[in-house]
């Protein structure tokens, strides 16, 4: 009968911890699919936005930059900043910052490293 009873109450502690483990989850699993609608609704933003980017780009350009971004896993273009490409962090000597000086404004430039398109800005170094 003691071995009974001991059983039992180590049952309706089990169960308790179990109960308590089961809470956790569900609440976990709500934040999750929470985050999840979130990120679903961020990443329709961003693709709608990046549709109406892409239209207004030339289609030889478009072009150029998927080729890319499919070669460089996902990042056809970078940021000139200081000298330094963004996307492999190499800084142009000066020949190369030279030529991009030199080249039209709207001119495609690309990295003579990564071969990135070079997207040029005031904190280019220029």
């Amino acid at each position: 009968m003691e071995r009974r009873e001991s059983a039992q109450e180590r049952v309706a502690e089990l169960t308790g911890r179990v109960a308590s483990v089961q809470a956790k989850v569900d609440d976990a699993t709500g934040r999750r699919d929470r985050q999840q609608q979130e990120l679903d609704a961020e990443t329709a933003s961003v693709s709608k936005e990046r549709g109406l980017v892409a239209d207004a780009v030339p289609a030889d350009l478009m072009k150029l930059y998927e080729k890319i971004r499919e070669q460089q896993g996902g990042v056809g273009a970078a940021r000139l900043y200081q000298r330094r490409c963004e996307g492999c962090h190499i800084e142009l000597n000066i020949t190369e910052v030279n030529e991009v000086r030199a080249a039209a404004a709207d001119a495609v430039v690309r990295c003579e490293n990564c071969r990135r398109i070079l997207v040029r800005t005031p904190e280019s170094g220029l």
